[in-house]
């Protein structure tokens, strides 16, 4: 038991510090062009804005329309404090691009220079 508190703190802990990512990175590129190590620019990847038009959303709205009130469950368990970041990665001699998952994180930078600790005079 108290191994596993351990654990899960140690987990805790590790979920809340901050991470810093370069704005650039030196990756494989698996295009037919380079299929080789090269240097890729890295952002943070966004979902985009839902289409009403997608066939899920379709069946939804015709699903709701009309008497009966709420037909599919609304989740309101949310248990998780942070979110995955993906991380998109372009190659800058081909364009070609990848996605790179990374762990949890509370707080995400992309290439910001460390603050420094202590006095400054």
């Amino acid at each position: 038991v108290l191994a596993k508190r351990a654990a899960r703190r140690r987990l805790v802990r590790a979920g809340a510090r901050m991470v810093n990512v370069p704005k650039e990175r030196r990756t494989y590129c698996k295009s037919k062009k380079c299929k080789k190590h090269t240097v890729h620019k890295v952002t943070q990847y966004k979902a985009g804005k839902a289409s009403n038009f997608a066939q899920g959303k379709r069946r939804y709205d015709s699903k709701q329309q009309g008497y009966g009130g709420q037909t599919k469950p609304i989740f309101h368990k949310k248990a998780k404090t942070t979110k995955k970041v993906v991380l998109r990665l372009e190659c800058k001699e081909c364009k070609q691009k990848k996605q790179l998952c990374i762990k949890r994180c509370k707080h995400f930078e992309l290439g910001e220079k460390k603050k420094s600790t202590g006095h400054a005079y």
